[in-house]
């Protein structure tokens, strides 16, 4: 069994944190909670480890009822994006601690902690303080600590949000091995798509307090179901724009339109919402389908591996991002390519149109 949320509502006072919501948890890989800053993530956190009862609901265990259990009858475990490590303890102090209170036996401790501190590269830094210790150390320690413990869920809210991009890639692609044959169910709080997709598993998309879609990773960001996971699964943000569907043609305006394609034919002659993510509309003309459209350049982005112009079109603004260096000037009217072929469509509510 897994962690349930059966009909869960989180109210403070007259505010609404967390809108009657159920989803049942996979037991065995990541679980990723996504969405924006005050999307619900820290109070499903909160309430998934007992520091917080639900106002309504119940939540479910591995088949126990929850609910109510006190988190310190719980085995349960917590890392938080700020380095929460006690500053006059040693680095092996810190990581025992759970041990220590457990009441185990000097060896068992001192074995337990030798093993975490090996896989996780702290073994020389066991005798240090933490402000001895870098951020990316620290942030180990606090890992180490939740590890130890062999605890049953282990929480982390946006644990790697306060690294460097360097230290967030290199823990990033760690986590997936520290929790490997552990029998223990991980939730992962983040705001970053790209974490997501990275850690893969299953994500609940969350947007204000409620899921707009749950179910495998992969597939979330391949197929949203609503315009809302289409926008909380998308960095940089999804580009939608109005278009209509007359005769077998797709139309985007006046001047640009195109024949429906075999996976667009579907769609009855009438109005929709069109997403398209920014990787697919491009400064080079990719393989297979796609139309040019020509736009005012507003912001231009260039990094080492990638660029990103901001332009306008018809009084919308879009983002295209692609491989390489390609320069535009603001201001500039520059030629771009939809790749039609990845266009999703959406009804004028927001729900997704497919075969």
């Amino acid at each position: 069994m897994s962690l349930v949320l059966k009909n869960v509502v989180k109210k403070v006072g007259s505010e609404t944190h967390i809108y009657d919501m159920s989803v049942e948890l996979e037991d065995e890989g990541f679980n990723i909670l996504l969405g924006t800053t005050l999307s619900g993530k820290t109070s499903l956190i909160q309430l998934m480890a007992g520091l917080e009862k639900p106002t309504s609901g119940e939540i479910w265990f591995r088949g126990k009822n929850v609910t109510t259990v006190a988190v310190q009858k719980r085995n349960v475990s917590m890392v938080h994006q700020q380095f929460i490590n006690y500053p006059s303890w040693s680095v092996f102090e810190n990581i025992a601690s759970p041990l220590k209170v457990a009441g185990l036996t000097r060896a068992t401790i001192d074995e337990r902690v030798g093993s975490i501190a090996e896989m996780l590269k702290l073994t020389p830094m066991l005798g240090r303080n933490p402000n001895e210790l870098s951020g990316g150390q620290q942030q180990r320690t606090a890992l180490a600590r939740a590890l130890v413990k062999d605890s049953d869920l282990i929480l982390l809210d946006e644990p790697l949000a306060n690294l460097d991009y360097k230290l967030r890639e290199e823990l990033r692609d760690e986590l997936p091995k520290l929790f490997t044959d552990r029998g223990c169910m991980v939730i992962y709080a983040t705001s970053e798509p790209e974490e997501a997709l990275s850690l893969g598993g299953h994500t609940v998309a969350l947007h204000e307090g409620q899921i707009v879609q749950y179910g495998n990773t992969s597939k979330v960001y391949r197929d949203p179901e609503n315009l809302r996971a289409g926008k909380v699964f998308s960095n940089p943000p999804i580009n939608i724009v109005p278009v209509s569907m007359r005769g077998g043609k797709i139309h985007l305006n006046d001047l640009v339109s195109w024949p429906a394609t075999e996976s667009q034919k579907h769609l009855d002659d009438g109005d929709y919402k069109m997403a398209v993510r920014a990787h697919h509309v491009t400064p080079v003309q990719p393989q297979g389908h796609s139309v040019n459209i020509q736009g005012r350049v507003l912001v231009t982005e260039l990094s080492g591996s990638e660029s990103v112009a901001h332009f306008e079109l018809d009084n919308q603004t879009w983002i295209s991002q692609s491989h390489g260096m390609h320069g535009n000037n603001v201001g500039d009217l520059a030629r771009f390519h939809i790749n039609i072929e990845h266009c999703l469509f959406f009804d004028p509510a927001g729900n997704r149109i497919t075969a």
